[in-house]
């Protein structure tokens, strides 16, 4: 008995010790453990402006990691260089009963060049935990502090930045001077206990607990669109060594392009001369433009660094062209100086690259963006060129910057434009195909598929591919073709047309399966919906499908010589608001098919009640892909 209460009072001192650390995992709510990788303990961000040319930022984060997929909401990083000096960072991990098991000082953080390359960007660098736990769940906290003459930036206010996270506390406060115009823009609040503390001039303050987790889903829309933020600015700031003043977007984009980008552009007379040369007597601006987007592509290569990191004013176009290589504003910029000497007008273009198409905030002036592409006036439109890409066609506007407001900086002023949207009919793939099955259950064949709009981006770089990746992409795409062989490639990157076209011979042993005297394999043997959309019950989120698409199929079947149709798939039609299928095949003769298949699935925001139906309609399409055809010998 003695023993047991021994072990007793020491498990109970454990506990008591771990619950005055305050970092317990048993002393997280069930609440917030619910559909959760990873809980803030408490977050505290408190951000002082001193004047237009200083800024502090003192950052307090304790979060708790439950498991592996938690591990990226440790967040224990910050970004310094000459204009920004990391005054302190530390770290202190826990164990599950709270127990402290590893101090990490500065010296221990990984300290790297915010680019992967390039001496001209040696002073930007980004400093990160890098820690490996031992089990879970574990404990970080975290201290850093920063000052900075950026003050054109202020941090915004993620209380939760992601799915599967859930917040016991998290609070930031800002105070600043009243007469540089401090502005604030609060964001989906409205389903979120925020509470605002303080909000006087001077001073800003939230604060938010006891906050559940939200279950990722399907298709949910990006976490900017549902959780609770604040975006802050000031009407008079200091950027890249000069003070600014703007209100609107044109003063904002008046000033960017008189003190940002004034006296980046000049050029040696060698790389004036040789951009004329080659531009000759071409009169057109547009081809003029083509031809100095070729020459760029040729010359330079995209060392990757984001904006707002590298800072925001562009390394000079001189030392671009010396030196071969730049981050997205050096290119972009480098393109614009060019383009100048040969007459073509151009304007830098701020805006949020990225797969999700992310808009700059139209009616919040401030700071934006993570990406720079040029902007070519054309008549009532503009045309866009992706500089740091060796591949885009010209003109081009790929998934990372497509659909979306953006600022277009003018030395008259910004202008909020939105780039390129490809409506759900651009975005094709047409193919045309032909297969035989052998009397041993193999399938031979060839496609030709030709790839245009949003799908021609993940095709655009096929033709640069070593065999190994062509192999792998291909064993993904046909993964419904067992034993698949490619017989032959070939590729073209149509860049005056924007198309990609695939050519493709194969075979694959064991596509037809036997039953007794039957053979027995699917119709649709190219181009196979096979996305398989978990069920959500009590689902709480809308979905959106963000681009939308049409594939058109048409595929010429040879049979076996030896066997009989026994049963074809009748003709499928489906008609909703998500989109239209149609599955037909028209019997030449005994021995020979054609299948003809279309898909369009239509882009938009759906509420979450309608999710249901959605995942059915993309249950039936996979279905009826999966339709059988049998031969009887």
């Amino acid at each position: 008995m003695k023993t047991y209460i021994s072990i007793f009072l020491i498990f109970l001192s454990h506990v008591v010790s771990a619950q005055k650390d305050g970092y317990a995992f048993m002393s997280i709510a069930d609440s917030l453990q619910t559909n959760a990788n990873s809980v803030v303990r408490n977050q505290k961000i408190d951000i002082t402006i001193l004047s237009q040319r200083k800024m502090n930022i003192k950052t307090l984060r304790a979060v708790t990691i439950l498991n592996e997929l938690g591990v990226n909401s440790i967040n224990a990083e910050e970004h310094y260089n000459k204009a920004t000096t990391l005054r302190n960072i530390e770290a202190v991990v826990f164990d599950a009963n709270g127990k402290e098991i590893k101090k990490i000082k500065q010296k221990d953080f990984k300290d790297v060049s915010a680019a992967g390359g390039g001496t001209l960007f040696s002073d930007s660098r980004y400093i990160y935990l890098d820690y490996t736990p031992i089990a879970y769940p574990f404990t970080v906290v975290y201290n850093s502090e920063v000052e900075t003459s950026t003050t054109a930036f202020i941090p915004q206010w993620f209380p939760i930045d992601n799915y599967m996270c859930s917040v016991e506390s998290s609070s930031v406060n800002i105070t600043y001077p009243a007469n540089l115009g401090f502005r604030k823009m609060e964001f989906n609040f409205q389903k979120f206990p925020i509470q605002t503390t303080k909000d006087i001039s001077g001073q800003l303050s939230y604060v938010v607990t006891n906050m559940a987790a939200l279950k990722s889903e399907s298709y949910s829309p990006s976490v900017l669109a549902i959780f609770p933020r604040v975006m802050m600015s000031l009407t008079k700031f200091h950027l890249e060594g000069v003070d600014g003043e703007a209100s609107t977007w044109a003063e904002f984009g008046k000033w960017y392009s008189e003190k940002v980008l004034e006296g980046t552009t000049e050029l040696p007379i060698e790389a004036i001369t040789a951009i004329k040369k080659l531009v000759g007597n071409e009169i057109d601006p547009i081809e003029k433009a083509k031809i100095v987007y070729n020459f760029v592509q040729q010359k330079s290569r995209y060392v990757s660094i984001q904006v707002g990191i590298g800072g925001w004013k562009p390394m000079l176009a001189k030392d671009v062209d010396r030196l071969g290589y730049g981050d997205c504003k050096a290119l972009s910029n480098y393109t614009r100086a060019l383009l100048k000497e040969v007459g073509v007008e151009s304007y830098n273009t701020l805006l949020y690259g990225n797969s999700d198409k992310r808009n700059f905030e139209k009616d919040f002036v401030s700071l934006q963006g993570n990406h720079m592409i040029l902007a070519i006036p054309n008549n009532n439109r503009y045309i866009w060129l992706e500089c740091t890409s060796q591949d885009d066609p010209f003109g081009y506007q790929g998934t990372f910057t497509d659909d979306r407001e953006v600022l277009v900086v003018k030395p008259t002023g910004g202008e909020i434009v939105r780039t390129q949207n490809y409506e759900d009919k651009d975005n094709t793939q047409i193919s045309k195909n032909a297969y035989a099955i052998s009397n041993k259950g193999t399938i031979t064949g060839n496609s030709e598929i030709v790839s245009r709009g949003s799908q021609y981006a993940r095709k655009v770089r096929l033709d640069k591919y070593i065999p190994i990746e062509i192999e792998k992409f291909y064993k993904n795409y046909w993964s419904n073709i067992p034993n698949l062989n490619l017989l032959s490639t070939k590729f073209e990157n149509d860049k005056n047309d924007i198309k990609s076209v695939e050519k493709l011979s194969i075979s694959g042993e064991g596509y037809a399966k036997f039953s007794g005297n039957t053979l027995i394999f699917p119709v649709n043997a190219f181009n196979v919906h096979q996305e398989n959309i978990r069920r959500v019950r009590g689902r709480k989120t809308p979905f959106e499908v963000d681009r939308g698409f049409v594939d058109l199929d048409e595929t010429v079947i040879t049979l076996p010589a030896d066997y009989k149709i026994e049963f074809l798939p009748p003709t499928i039609e489906i008609n909703s608001k998500f989109g239209n299928y149609k599955a037909e095949i028209d019997r030449t003769n005994d021995h020979n098919l054609v299948y003809k298949r279309s898909l369009t699935v239509n882009r938009g925001l759906y509420s979450k009640d309608e999710f249901d139906d959605y995942r059915k309609f993309l249950e039936d399409v996979s279905r009826n892909d999966n339709a059988k055809i049998i031969l009887k010998k």
